[in-house]
């Protein structure tokens, strides 16, 4: 039996096992070779499969070759792939930046320690995405949360403590919530494999047990994807984190929830229990609308800019659930495609901060100064990566919101339209804040730009030249959005 057999299995397994050794090794040097190497071979393993799904269908992998439903799946179709890639991508990426990063915001006695809990958080959130048991969710979910909370911890301001309690706080709750929803689902189905509880819920839906399983699955799901109003820890965990923690956190963890909510609502519940017999619809609608603009209005009023994107981020994810809500194919579409959009636009921007913290010592609007004189590529990178957020023309973002423009109008709400347009308005006045100091004040005379490292240069332009790439050339993101979409719609099995 050939390798390419169990690459589903080694998608999990490699960075699981490369955690460990990273604390064996004890050195900070060996400790990124190897958080590197398994980050690089999973990348390998998550193309190789997204290819394999697209030539020849979906890969079913059964664990100790016990066949699902009786044993656990491991299943990979279009959504999952896209959500493999994203991750280990982001990553693979993350990774070589975070060496020169760390060694100004983590203790230097814990530098091993950092990769080891970057392994676990990337195992968690690729277990998450590949896995086709709904207790392995779980469990992968909770390997990901509690490795998040440490690495939120590790940075050197004190906040950060009270910032990773608030999110291990927040992140209980949702995980019970979960775990309840799960409990109820397998009491009423007898069988914890996805696919097959979406065949047998068929006979159980609309019962109560049902309806708050969908209930408490939406809250736990919304706590972890900071679903407005359920937001509150994501400010303070994305302000005082390590800057290659709130890169790779903003880039992919809600990115995984957001795929958790998909894989239920439409491969286990069903697409007319959720639309159809619930208000779901307008409860979406509400929420995604709120968070579009008043986080977004709330970002345009810090003055810490890791702070500010932290609310951008909460105002970016409105517009996932935006396109949710519509349920369409359209919708779901720029949801889908705003997972990357969003994913490396966001990567992008923490990566440039983690440089100007690196060279200026700070990342407040009084610090960056002048910024457009002294850093002139790091300045227009962030102006960039804001570009995409406003969705303009050529970047990554607008992909997405022109996506959402169509989908309102397939449904004649020609008021989401203005409110779309509107809401991209108040983006652009949070990341004008930054263009005001970095290039209409005079730098700062008691700061003195250090050097960027190129290790943390190069992976931070390779972020910025898909923001560009994913904008001009659709093919990469909307064709595997456009699939996914489709096989969700047909019931996500």
């Amino acid at each position: 039996m050939s390798i390419a057999t169990h690459l589903p299995a080694l998608q999990v397994v490699l960075p699981l096992l490369a955690a460990p050794l990273t604390v064996l090794l004890r050195r900070p040097g060996l400790a990124f070779l190897v958080a590197v190497a398994a980050s690089w071979c999973a990348l390998a393993i998550a193309l190789a499969l997204a290819l394999q799904v697209h030539g020849s269908g979906v890969i079913s992998y059964p664990i100790g070759n016990w066949p699902p439903p009786i044993g656990i799946e491991y299943r990979v179709d279009a959504l999952s792939s896209a959500m493999l890639v994203l991750v280990a991508g982001i990553a693979s990426v993350v990774l070589p930046f975070a060496r020169g990063s760390i060694e100004r915001e983590v203790p230097a006695a814990q530098h091993y320690l950092f990769y080891t809990m970057f392994l676990l958080c990337m195992t968690g959130l690729l277990g998450i995405s590949i896995t086709g048991d709904a207790f392995n969710i779980f469990v992968f979910l909770e390997i990901s949360s509690l490795s998040t909370y440490v690495l939120i911890a590790l940075g050197r301001d004190k906040r950060a403590l009270v910032a990773a309690y608030q999110y291990l706080i927040m992140g209980t709750i949702g995980a019970t919530f979960i775990v309840i929803a799960i409990g109820l689902l397998y009491l009423m189905t007898g069988t914890l494999n996805l696919a097959d509880m979406g065949r047998r819920i068929a006979a159980v839906n609309g019962t109560r047990p049902v309806l708050a399983a969908l209930a408490f699955l939406t809250v736990g799901v919304s706590l972890k994807l900071a679903l407005f109003p359920l937001h509150q820890w994501l400010p303070n965990a994305y302000a005082y984190a390590p800057t290659a923690v709130s890169a790779f956190v903003a880039a992919t963890a809600t990115k995984v929830a957001v795929y958790v909510l998909l894989r239920f609502y439409f491969g286990v519940f069903g697409e007319a229990q959720v639309f159809g017999r619930l208000p779901m619809e307008q409860m979406m609608l509400v929420l995604a609308l709120a968070g579009m603009f008043v986080a977004s209005t709330i970002a345009i009023f810090q003055t810490d800019l890791k702070r500010l994107f932290a609310y951008s981020s909460v105002g970016q994810i409105g517009y996932i659930v935006l396109g949710l809500s519509f349920d369409s194919a359209t919708g779901l579409t720029a949801s889908i495609v705003h997972l990357f959009n969003h994913g490396v636009t966001k990567g992008a921007i923490f990566m440039l901060l983690g440089i100007v913290v690196a060279s200026v010592g700070g990342a407040t609007l009084a610090r960056v100064h002048g910024l457009g004189r002294l850093m002139p590529w790091t300045s227009a990178g962030i102006v960039l990566a804001g570009l995409s957020l406003i969705g303009v023309p050529g970047t990554a973002g607008f992909v997405t919101k022109w996506y959402l423009v169509l989908a309102a109008l397939e449904q004649g709400q020609w008021w989401l339209v203005f409110l779309i347009v509107a809401s991209s308005l108040v983006s652009l006045m949070y990341v004008w804040r930054f263009v005001e100091a970095a290039d209409f004040r005079e730098p700062r005379k008691d700061i003195a730009p250090a050097a960027v490292p190129r290790s943390m240069a190069v992976p931070t332009a390779v972020l910025l030249v898909a923001v560009v790439l994913f904008g001009l050339d659709t093919h990469y993101t909307v064709d595997p959005a456009i699939r996914a979409a489709e096989m969700l719609l047909g019931g996500g099995r």
